[in-house]
């Protein structure tokens, strides 16, 4: 399976990333918590690696937190500082503004010694579409200067925000590279709502998330919808859902697409518990 998805403005925002790199001193990438190693766009990795980067993992309320530690150490082995936060807790808002400062400390301290007048440090924050870099910059700046929405691809513009004395951000839009050769990789952003669900079968999608949960989440699975470790054949599994949850047809046939719209959107939600769809000791290299 390949997905290819690159419109026109993703291939502007690039060119203009690739342009404005040379304003910042330091690159705010955000990743999803879920999935960090898939949700960070290789073609960016590219183009930012001369930049001292920090990583910021979005959405840590929604992924297993004991794995969310083992990604904040894969990480730090690679001397990239990260953090994990909810952009809905304050506290993680003020982490996220105090490891912009040490990630800029370095670069002041060399213009200071240069006798250059100290500014506010200026960063460039990317990530691919709908990992919430809109609601992280107005908990940032406290107030709304990003549109948001939860959809990919609401951020269309770069702009400038000034996060109080501190630094400065560039936004950017949400950037996909324009083609996913790793199937798992594309599985995994579409269940976590990164890329449109019109690209992949959702039905797939949902068998994909089932199966990794049947693995590593058996409990969350028999807690939700009372599945059987044991039932292991995925049609007899969407019969089940379907029944259980009332996604029917006329004339009592289970609908696999409701069952599909049900399970998506109780993983998304959280309804299905604090999961993470890769972990480092099996996906990173």
């Amino acid at each position: 399976m390949t997905i290819q998805w690159f419109p026109g403005h993703m291939a502007k925002a690039k060119r203009e990333v690739e342009e404005k790199l040379k304003l910042v001193d330091f690159v705010i990438e955000l990743v999803d918590a879920r999935a960090p190693l898939s949700s960070q766009n290789p073609m960016l990795q590219q183009v930012i690696h001369q930049k001292s980067k920090m990583i910021v993992m979005m959405k840590k309320d929604l992924a297993d937190q004991q794995v969310t530690e083992q990604w904040i150490d894969y990480f730090q082995q690679q001397n990239i500082s990260a953090i994990a936060i909810n952009v809905n807790e304050r506290n993680d808002i003020q982490a996220v503004i105090q490891l912009a400062k040490e990630q800029a400390k370095k670069k002041m301290e060399k213009l200071k010694a240069k006798g250059i007048q100290p500014r506010a440090a200026r960063a460039i924050i990317v990530g691919i579409p709908n990992v919430g870099k809109s609601t992280l910059i107005n908990r940032l700046a406290n107030k709304k200067i990003a549109k948001t929405g939860n959809k990919p691809g609401v951020t269309k513009q770069q702009q400038w925000i000034k996060v109080k004395k501190d630094f400065e951000l560039l936004d950017t839009p949400g950037i996909l590279w324009p083609k996913f050769e790793d199937e798992e990789v594309g599985y995994r952003l579409a269940a976590i709502g990164t890329i449109k669900d019109q690209l992949l079968s959702l039905q797939d999608v949902v068998a994909f998330a089932i199966h990794y949960m049947q693995i590593h989440y058996p409990e969350n699975l028999e807690k939700r919808y009372s599945i059987d470790k044991e039932m292991q054949d995925m049609w007899d599994i969407f019969v089940y859902i379907g029944k259980q949850r009332g996604a029917l047809q006329s004339g009592g046939k289970v609908d696999f697409s409701k069952v599909s719209d049900i399970v998506i959107q109780d993983l998304r939600s959280g309804k299905l518990g604090k999961i993470s769809l890769e972990a480092p000791e099996t996906e990173a290299f």
